[in-house]
């Protein structure tokens, strides 16, 4: 009989952008409380609040033991 490697869930996370009226960008994953970081630029906003989403699930794996399933970003 054939092995079969389990099926792996994808998990979206959301990240929602607004530009300040200073003109920073202000990111933020709703799904994940807490994460919410400014950019001078979009792409600044962008990188920042994907690395800390990833150290924030990085804490959760450690806390628990659980792996978390593949995670993606995508935009508002």
């Amino acid at each position: 009989m054939p092995v079969v490697a389990p099926k792996r869930r994808l998990k979206l996370l959301t990240i929602e952008l607004d530009r300040e009226e200073d003109g920073r960008w202000i990111a933020d994953v709703p799904a994940l409380p807490g994460v919410v970081v400014y950019g001078h630029a979009k792409q600044d906003a962008l990188a920042k609040v994907q690395a800390l989403a990833l150290r924030v699930l990085a804490s959760k794996i450690e806390e628990d033991g659980t792996p978390q399933d593949e995670v993606r970003f995508v935009l508002a």
